[in-house]
């Protein structure tokens, strides 16, 4: 398979690395804006043919189609920020590419009830054009990172093996993850972070999504691995736009575990208005706030070696089996350390970045394939895990006790 990476940040650099370990990868060409880093990842891969580099604006649709053609890509690999969704996805398509990403088109607030109704949601723009790709014979396979993506990959293996019927679906990101010495370094991108966090949660209920205010409905989520309990809160996530669209449930939510203080933190960056993304005019510069804050934060990509402790992300179903009630959590945990000392990569991009590098493999090898704009849920889930295992990445399932604990409302 030929591939165009479009982003070479913290998890693009992480799916460079991975794919060069694998014999499907023909061909990646590592694109940025940021060309010359772009050409350091590249030359550290043994640059081209295999691993060429190109400068592009991800904003620019026809550039992007340009690029893919004249690679004669089979996918275009959308590495950045999800503001730049609809131009790498529309980029894509114009040049009869199939195309994947880890985060979906962005969300816009109902303009009069926020926090009660769902506005524009994260990938209506996408799932608006699935008939398009449907008719090119084209795949957009969407949301499919770590969560979203492997965590839609468990709640689909669960549907197929673990219940008869599924009542409840809640993904929870959480461990005992921490940076030590810095007072505030989102651990991705802060334009994801402040998307995510500060914008209305959404919520599957009763076959209706509605809203809620930020960092609601606080839970106290026992994490498998020691961890122990760690609370969660709600936060806007893509898990609960897909899987409804192909798991029948009553309800579906999000949650992660921040902490009151990184809360805190986000709530006065709202406050100030350094959230905000128009332009403003400092001493007769014009500048986003959004940009100055991402300016004057931790590079996520530089802390790698910083990282201690846990990350665990998994899906927790609720259900009935054999007439009977049953609760699993299917999760994968990941320890800071040993990814930096094992793949010299920092553990989110890592464990967002081998879940791509897995679904390129079955798409590679024919075992996924499909036309339209789906999500990791519309596939096979079996061969997915199958190749976790084959490549030695840890995941598991346990059950829980039915009732012994509730997800808050």
């Amino acid at each position: 398979m030929r591939v165009l990476l479009v982003g070479v940040g913290t998890v693009g650099e992480a799916i460079a690395r991975l794919s060069a370990e694998r014999d499907w990868c023909e061909a990646m060409v590592l694109a940025d804006y940021d060309e010359s880093r772009a050409r350091v990842l590249a030359d550290s891969l043994g640059g081209a043919p295999r691993f060429p580099s190109a400068q592009i604006d991800a904003r620019d649709p026809a550039a992007i189609a340009e690029l893919a053609r004249a690679n004669r890509v089979d996918l275009v690999m959308n590495a950045v920020d999800p503001q730049f969704v609809m131009s790498i996805f529309h980029g894509a398509l114009e040049a009869d590419a199939n195309y994947m990403d880890m985060a979906m088109s962005l969300s816009k607030p109902h303009p009069d009830r926020p926090f009660e109704e769902p506005g524009l949601k994260l990938g209506d723009e996408q799932f608006a054009e699935a008939a398009e790709w449907q008719s090119r014979g084209r795949l957009a396979l969407v949301g499919m990172g770590m969560d979203p993506g492997l965590t839609d990959v468990f709640a689909a293996h669960a549907a197929k093996h673990a219940f008869d019927e599924i009542h409840e679906v809640h993904v929870r990101d959480g461990g005992d993850l921490e940076i030590p010495g810095y007072a505030f370094a989102p651990v991705f991108s802060i334009w994801t972070t402040i998307e995510e966090c500060l914008n209305p949660p959404i919520i599957w209920d009763s076959g209706a999504w509605h809203t809620t205010e930020p960092f609601s409905a606080p839970e106290s989520f026992p994490f498998p691995e020691g961890i122990g309990p760690v609370e969660c809160v709600n936060v806007e996530h893509e898990e609960v736009l897909l899987v409804p669209r192909w798991i029948e449930t009553n309800r579906a939510t999000f949650k992660y575990a921040l902490g009151a203080d990184f809360i805190d933190k986000l709530k006065t960056i709202h406050a100030l208005g350094m959230d905000r993304t128009d332009r403003v005019s400092v001493k007769g510069v014009e500048v986003a706030p959004r940009d100055v804050l991402a300016a004057i934060t931790p590079d996520p990509i530089s802390l790698g070696d910083k990282f201690r402790g846990r990350a665990v992300v998994g899906t927790w179903v609720l259900g009935v089996k054999d007439g009977k009630p049953r609760e699993t959590f299917a999760y994968q945990m990941a320890d800071a350390e040993e990814i930096w000392r094992r793949y010299r990569l920092q553990i989110v991009g890592w464990q967002t970045g081998f879940n791509p590098v897995i679904a390129m493999e079955l798409l590679a090898s024919g075992a996924w394939s499909g036309a339209g704009v789906l999500g990791p849920e519309a596939f096979d889930p079996d061969p997915y895990l199958a190749l976790l295992d084959d490549h030695g990445i840890h995941h598991a399932v346990i059950d829980m006790d039915p009732g012994a604990h509730r997800p808050t409302r």
